[in-house]
């Protein structure tokens, strides 16, 4: 892509000659890395006043992440300041002492990670660690702290908080351990919250709710807010000033609906082309779907040659159907004050659909509805308390050995958290590899090949085969994710928030590429999803799921034209940035863009392609 070299437009306060809390000037940040220095942002400008919130937006390995990092020094080890200034309260903090910078952090500065996987204590209840901000800043401790931390959980849309507080991290969703770092981040109300990507785990409820209070207290308690985000939508409608970061460098700037209606770099243009919040379109073909709806029928092979694929079960099989759910119900036993008595709580209640190949299937809901539960199931990861899921007529409950090896070859999960599916000491081309290495595909030649060409298709150059999982961004591990389970050709896909981590522009080619390879093999996916607007570009039929039931489904159009419960409105209305109006939107072209073959090396080094080895060693960068 050829760059037009944009000035960014300083933001222009809101108090008049108000001075801003933060000012970054020239900021250069350099990583040391084995192929020699990298420069993760180059000469990055931006302002936040008092009372203002700020968003950053762009690509995954971008720098935008890496420069909200650096105001809290939490650079990673082989990062450091290399130029410019960070001045908060007009006092240059790049240069302070570490005692200092934890001073200011927390009590000042608060910080909401993107991770609520890997940002929160497996081995302390959440309350206590909730109650531990509060007592390290000084807000409260003892009895008042315990009951701070309640209505901290409840401002951030915890529901029974005071239960939840007694609860570890393990038992709660994804999107409740991110309502937890919400918490912790505005404990002691700091003056500014860096928020990086506060709601890509949440379903749109509960981000409308989250940033409505994040609103409250910029117009109450002159709070500043720097928020990190890919969501175009959530940007335009929440922010009154975007800041456009590609490649470590801050390409435009200027007020919100602005920036969004007169775009004058190219680069923004097409992030707001990608954005489904912002421009929602259907990506899949008619003509294909039919096709291959037509041709399913004789497409997968049984699952072995001896194994009988003649429903031997009570109930009506559809020949039509991959996947039956029938009356699936899920219990879990949740401890209450009294450490060895246990209630039952119905996380999934008497859930039935039916997924027919080559179809795409979403189930939307709030966080701790139950859809990722019922995937869980569907895989057989989780035994259900009652109910059957049928693959092809059998039940996959009685399935072992072979059967449940071939299930796991043609039955292929991307889960929602890519930090915890990686595993940190495996190379990047060993954990795309080793699915096909155990299931015995093809030889170590044809195997790198096939690894080239995954890498390919999502986006991410060859040379990313050498690096790991701790030198990727989020957005990158994602996709490692996706790569990983597209090696074994699988036959249905169940993606579990898999692009909720990835920046608009790779969504929108994933979700090609989801689509293409559907309509090219038969695929039939399974999609769960707090995103509405991507439900909206992908599936065929969609499920609302509240409170462990299925309220609502139908096809796609029908859901979302002419909804019939008040839940499946209320999910509807809260899609960031629908009514964000746009110079032009008419005609945005939502194709997937081109990928800069460098487009990453932001964050990392180029590395010449080489002779892989899938067992080098761990010690790396």
């Amino acid at each position: 892509m050829t760059t037009t070299s944009v000035t960014p437009t300083p933001a222009a306060g809101p108090a008049g000659g108000a001075q801003p809390l933060l000012e970054i000037r020239d900021l250069e940040i350099t990583f040391t890395t084995s192929s020699g220095p990298v420069k993760g942002v180059r000469s990055a400008n931006l302002e936040v006043y008092p009372g203002e919130t700020v968003a950053i937006v762009g690509e995954s390995g971008s720098g935008k992440s890496t420069t909200a990092m650096a105001i809290a020094h939490l650079l990673a080890e082989n990062g450091s300041i290399t130029g410019g200034s960070i001045l908060f309260e007009g006092r240059d903090i790049t240069q302070v002492s570490e005692k200092e910078i934890r001073v200011l952090r927390g009590d000042q500065i608060g910080l909401v990670p993107q991770d609520p996987m890997s940002n929160l204590n497996p081995m302390w209840k959440v309350g206590s660690q909730i109650r531990e901000t509060l007592a390290a800043n000084g807000v409260a401790s003892g009895a008042a702290a315990k009951a701070r931390t309640v209505e901290l959980l409840e401002e951030a849309g915890l529901a029974d908080a005071a239960r939840r507080a007694g609860q570890y991290p393990h038992e709660f969703s994804g999107g409740m351990k991110q309502r937890a770092l919400i918490a912790m981040g505005l404990a002691a109300r700091p003056k500014l919250l860096v928020a990086d990507e506060p709601t890509s785990a949440l379903d749109v409820t509960v981000q409308q709710q989250i940033l409505d209070h994040l609103d409250t207290l910029t117009a109450e308690l002159g709070v500043a807010v720097l928020l990190i985000t890919h969501d175009l939508g959530l940007a335009a409608e929440r922010a009154q000033h975007l800041v456009v970061m590609y490649k470590g460098r801050v390409v435009e700037s200027g007020p919100a609906l602005e920036l969004l209606q007169n775009p004058q770099h190219p680069y923004t243009e097409r992030l707001i082309g990608a954005a489904p919040s912002l421009a929602s379109r259907r990506l899949v073909s008619a003509r294909d779907r039919a096709e291959v709806r037509e041709q399913a029928q004789g497409h997968a092979a049984p699952l072995s040659a001896d194994v009988d694929t003649s429903s031997d079960n009570s109930g009506a099989v559809n020949p039509r159907a991959v996947i039956q759910v029938q009356e699936l119900t899920k219990e879990f036993p949740i401890r209450g004050s009294v450490p060895w008595k246990s209630t039952p709580f119905t996380a999934v209640d008497k859930v039935s659909f039916e997924i027919e190949r080559g179809t795409t299937t979403a189930i939307v809901g709030e966080s701790g509805s139950g859809k990722s539960t019922v995937a869980q199931m569907v895989l057989k990861l989780l035994e259900p308390t009652s109910g059957r899921v049928l693959f092809e007529g059998r039940d996959v409950t009685t399935f072992r050995g072979r059967e449940l090896t071939q299930l796991r070859r043609r039955v292929q999960p991307i889960f929602q958290n890519p930090y915890g599916t990686l595993d940190p000491m495996y190379s990047i081309f060993r954990t795309i590899e080793e699915p096909m290495r155990i299931h015995g595909i093809g030889d170590a030649r044809s195997r790198e090949a096939k690894v080239r060409d995954l890498l390919d298709k999502v986006a991410l150059p060859s040379a990313m085969m050498r690096r790991y999982p701790n030198e990727l961004s989020g957005g990158q591990r994602q996709r490692i994710a996706i790569a990983r389970a597209l090696a074994l050709d699988p036959e249905v896909v169940i993606c579990d928030e898999a692009v909720s981590a990835l920046d608009v522009l790779v969504q929108a080619q994933v979700l090609e590429l989801l689509n293409d390879l559907q309509a090219e093999l038969g695929l039939t996916y399974l999609f769960i999803t707090h995103d509405l607007a991507v439900v909206r570009q992908i599936a065929d039929s969609t499920l609302v799921m509240e409170k462990g039931k299925v309220v609502e489904q139908g096809t796609t159009d029908e859901v979302f034209h002419s909804p019939q419960q008040d839940y499946t409105k209320r999910l509807l209305a809260a899609i960031p940035g629908g009514s964000i109006p746009l110079a032009g939107s008419e005609t945005i072209d939502v194709q997937a863009p081109e990928v800069v073959a460098d487009d990453e090396q932001a964050d990392g080094p180029q590395i010449d392609d080489g002779p892989i080895d899938p067992f080098a060693s761990a010690g790396h960068v």
